[in-house]
């Protein structure tokens, strides 16, 4: 009987005593991973079923946001339960925890039975507090579960299983979390360059409601400098800075700008102003407030636009409306800055009557001189002064003012060289857009 043990081959296993406790052949097993526990897992092991099912159901008494989930929901977290406990098998039988090689593979297997959308239906909370459930209903099996003499190694032993279970836990939720955030980075990259493009609502609609986007109103767009480095980390520093001021935001970085999509803010300059360290150096230009995500195209276009032509007005505020650089926008080609200027400003004050443009003209021949543009016009000083108050009362720009008096002068530029603009076709009819022969003839 000796001769035959000695020459059995390394690591195999003696024959089974009929009747006999195989608590010895436990503590026989002497190949690389072995245990001390090893009758012990063959009772854990047939009972893998039992132990599930008693764990869904106290999960079913003690929780009651278990029980408002799917039956689909349910059933995936009894296979995870099931796996818990092959998994402890496994993990026991390589020690106890004891050896650090195989540990975590084994215990991230306890929840690869399960979809991904798991972790996106039930969060790591949810997922803490079944986990423990399980724990606590293996605990109270352990006297059934291990043979005489060895309760206190299975109790020491699915205390350290439960902490792996918690840090596998753990990284199945930051791996889903960082593959959310990977595909939000994608998807508000594409929403902004939608944006951008003058894509149809529908796209615009359709991308922001996949964000979880409210469309509360207004909403307006902020172009500025990229500060440089990993997209993701200057996304952050937006969204982090947007949530202390109560904004809702969507970002994108396109080349070297930041471009920055504020929603529910009642004065988007304002608060893109409190979003200013997460810019670059240089100029922010914030678009005009529209009522949603649908209409902020034109917000856009009149940010970006205003965003080229900001080096030519050095002394920019920061932020800076996109409508204070209506005359530089007109000088760099932006077709609507034109469009406003001529129809707003140049327009109105054709119709309000010829002594406003007279008077402007003179006031500017005159180098801003009261007295010398009284004296070209024959009239009083005092009337000079009257018609400047009208013309900053008609066209939102006074004369007086350095800023607004170059923005008339462009203003009278654009407006005399367009040959659409005499009295009669000055503005389009109500409701009509400018057509595209319109623009062309308009342009400088």
């Amino acid at each position: 009987m000796t001769g035959r043990r000695s020459s059995a081959p390394p690591g195999s296993r003696p024959p089974r005593v009929p009747g006999q406790v195989p608590t010895c052949q436990a503590r026989a097993v002497s190949e690389p991973g072995g245990t001390e526990l090893a009758a012990t897992l063959r009772r854990i092991e047939r009972a893998a079923g039992a132990l599930a099912t008693a764990s869904v159901s106290r999960m079913d008494d003690r929780l009651p946001w278990f029980r408002e989930l799917p039956a689909d929901q349910r059933s995936w977290v009894m296979l995870v339960a099931q796996a818990g406990v092959r998994s402890l098998v496994q993990w026991l039988s390589y020690g106890g925890g004891s050896a650090e090689e195989g540990t975590q593979e084994v215990s991230d297997e306890v929840f690869a039975t399960a979809p991904q959308a798991l972790a996106r239906s039930i969060s790591l909370q949810q997922t803490v507090a079944l986990v423990k459930v399980t724990i606590d209903v293996v605990e109270e099996q352990v006297g059934h579960l291990a043979v005489e003499g060895e309760e206190q190694q299975l109790r020491e032993a699915v205390l350290r299983f439960s902490r792996e279970i918690a840090f596998a836990a753990a990284r199945v939720y930051a791996r889903a979390a960082e593959s959310r955030g990977s595909w939000d980075a994608r998807l508000q990259a594409l929403l902004v360059d939608a944006l951008l493009r003058g894509d149809s609502p529908d796209v615009l609609a359709s991308r922001a409601a996949a964000l979880g986007w409210t469309d509360a109103p207004p909403v307006a767009v902020a172009v500025g400098r990229s500060p440089g480095g990993e997209v993701s980390a200057v996304l952050h520093t937006v969204y982090r800075q947007a949530r202390r001021i109560g904004a809702e935001v969507i970002g994108g970085v396109h080349g070297d700008r930041l471009v920055i999509v504020l929603g529910g803010v009642a004065d988007p300059v304002a608060a893109t102003g409190k979003l200013l360290t997460a810019f670059g150096d240089g100029p922010v230009v914030v678009g005009p407030a529209v009522p949603s995500l649908d209409e902020a195209t034109e917000s856009a276009r009149a940010a970006l636009a205003g965003f080229r032509a900001a080096p030519a007005w050095p002394a920019a505020p920061r932020p800076v409306p996109a409508g204070d650089l209506l005359p530089e926008r007109a000088l760099a080609g932006d077709t609507e800055a034109r469009r406003r200027l001529r129809h707003d400003v140049y327009a109105t004050l054709v119709r309000a009557g010829g002594e406003l443009l007279e008077t402007l003209d003179a006031f500017f021949a005159a180098g801003g001189t009261l007295e010398s543009a009284a004296r070209t016009l024959f009239v009083h000083p005092n009337t000079v002064r009257y018609r400047l108050r009208r013309i900053s009362e008609v066209t939102g720009f006074s004369p007086l003012v350095p800023r607004d008096a170059f923005a008339l002068q462009v203003a009278l530029t654009v407006g005399r060289l367009d040959p659409v603009t005499q009295p009669q076709t000055l503005l389009p009819a109500a409701g009509r857009r400018p057509q595209n022969g319109d623009e062309t003839r308009r342009s400088l």
